[in-house]
């Protein structure tokens, strides 16, 4: 069934803006047939035997793909299919999408543009490795590929995606470290602790701004820093203690504000201690969930040895991708991507392992 265009063609002047987010209510039929439409992808690009018609049927023929290094931007869906579909749906030829969170809003733009109505998503790819994909032998076994990606309609399409794979994840899976062993927890990464991440009906605005009101404040928080001690930005007013982080392959998971702290904050701080985030190019509430990417979000000095390579002094930017779980009076969950093969790129060091084709 084709998407509904009404939806994209009406601006929400009527709507409160807050801090960006348009206080509107998606309808439940569009979010339904934007997550089935992107969840029955992989199949039907690999099914078809016009996989051209199926992207175009979802993207704009001129949908700008910014993707995570190498494969980077691609200018439309011709390109999109012969560098980054056909390979992947080759060497996985039975790869099914498990997503995890599915959310929806309107962003302003006023930024780094991005102005219009998004929705962004986490959690699997899942699919036997029958071939080679990104100069990584076939396994023969399944592999996951943990997903971050931000999607902008107009007119029933995508015009805009922002897709961060975690690559370090996948060679990893494959026998190759592109990194070292991280001090946090290596793990498949689950899905919210509550269940409740496909948000296909509308959700309460007043949750939406409270939820949102929560998460800004913690960035606020982080903006403190002082480039010396965590308790200057008083982490521990937003957190549950028994809060989750998800981050990359490279860093890990980790639980409590202690321990994000440990395997997280503390090596990333001394090794960017000038960080400056919050670039967002999308920014959106729904219900409990906030969401966040930035190309780049944070821009910082390598001044200090990070996950294996020496300082550097060189200035660096980083694509990140956040989801956020709110309950009522705290965060307890948060999902992070970042793009570390592009960091790294940056600081000298290329990993070798991932060639795109």
């Amino acid at each position: 069934m084709p998407l509904n265009p009404a939806v994209f063609d009406r601006h929400p002047q009527a709507a409160p803006v807050h801090h960006g987010v348009s206080m509107v209510e998606v309808p439940g039929a569009w979010r339904r047939h934007a997550f089935e439409a992107l969840q029955a992808l992989p199949q039907a690009v690999g099914r078809d035997r016009n996989p051209q018609a199926v992207l175009a049927s979802v993207f704009s023929d001129d949908c700008q793909w910014h993707l995570c290094h190498p494969f980077n931007l691609m200018r439309g869906n011709d390109e999109a299919r012969q560098r980054l579909w056909a390979p992947l749906l080759a060497a996985f030829p039975d790869l099914e999408r498990r997503t995890d969170i599915f959310m929806a809003g309107h962003w302003d733009g006023h930024i780094d543009g991005g102005q219009g109505w998004w929705t962004s998503c986490t959690g699997h790819y899942l699919g036997t490795m029958r071939g080679r994909w990104l100069g990584l032998k076939a396994r023969g076994e399944p592999v996951r590929i943990r997903f971050g990606e931000f999607h902008r309609w107009q007119h029933g399409q995508v015009v805009e995606a922002r897709m961060i794979w975690d690559l370090v994840d996948v060679a990893r899976q494959c026998g190759v470290d592109c990194l070292p062993q991280p001090t946090g927890w290596e793990t498949w990464v689950p899905g919210p602790k509550t269940h409740d991440g496909l948000m296909l009906q509308p959700s309460a605005l007043d949750l939406t701004r409270r939820s949102y009101d929560q998460v800004l404040a913690m960035l606020g928080g982080l903006r403190r820093f002082d480039q010396d001690d965590l308790a200057s930005m008083g982490m521990e007013a937003f957190w549950h203690p028994q809060m989750m982080w998800y981050g990359p392959a490279g860093i890990g998971t980790s639980r409590g504000l202690d321990g994000f702290e440990r395997h997280h904050q503390a090596p990333f701080l001394k090794a960017f201690p000038d960080r400056k985030g919050g670039h967002h190019r999308a920014r959106i509430a729904d219900g409990p969930y906030v969401c966040s990417t930035g190309w780049p979000s944070v821009q910082a000095t390598h001044l200090a040895p990070y996950l294996g390579t020496p300082a550097t002094g060189k200035a660096v930017s980083m694509r990140v991708m956040d989801w956020w779980l709110c309950a009522a009076d705290s965060l307890t969950e948060n999902w992070v991507f970042i793009d570390l093969p592009h960091l790294f790129l940056q600081m000298g060091v290329e990993f070798d392992a991932l060639a795109c084709d």
